[in-house]
């Protein structure tokens, strides 16, 4: 499989979809207007380790709920997530079975790496 999940409207999102430009063969899933399933989720957590990797605790709604000062188990990170596109850590990547979670300049360029690879 390779299919990135994304925010359309996200400018970090956009730059480094443009980064990795071109994505042949690479499904693009826009995670506001089509929301991550529960069935995807699990399958990015089986990839990634855990929820908490793919939360974000960026995420505005993270500090304006209070949850920075909940003691948040995995369970607790997967149902934020699926209530809420903004908590998911993005981009997520899967890439023929790997995962790269997240914008930081380490893991864009791994996923860089991977599809010149691939």
């Amino acid at each position: 499989m390779r299919k990135i999940y994304h925010l359309s409207t996200c400018s970090t999102n956009k730059r480094i979809l443009k980064e990795i430009a071109p994505l042949d063969g690479v499904e693009l899933h826009e995670i506001k207007e089509y929301p991550i399933s529960e069935t995807q989720l699990d399958e990015m957590k089986e990839l990634a380790g855990s929820y908490e990797s793919l939360f974000s605790k960026r995420a505005r709604k993270y500090k304006e709920l209070g949850l920075k000062d909940m003691k948040l188990n995995d369970a607790d990170y997967k149902k934020y997530i699926l209530s809420d596109y903004t908590f998911l850590a993005r981009p997520v990547a899967i890439i023929d079975g790997e995962v790269f979670v997240g914008n930081s300049k380490k893991n864009v360029e791994a996923l860089k790496q991977k599809l010149q690879i691939g």
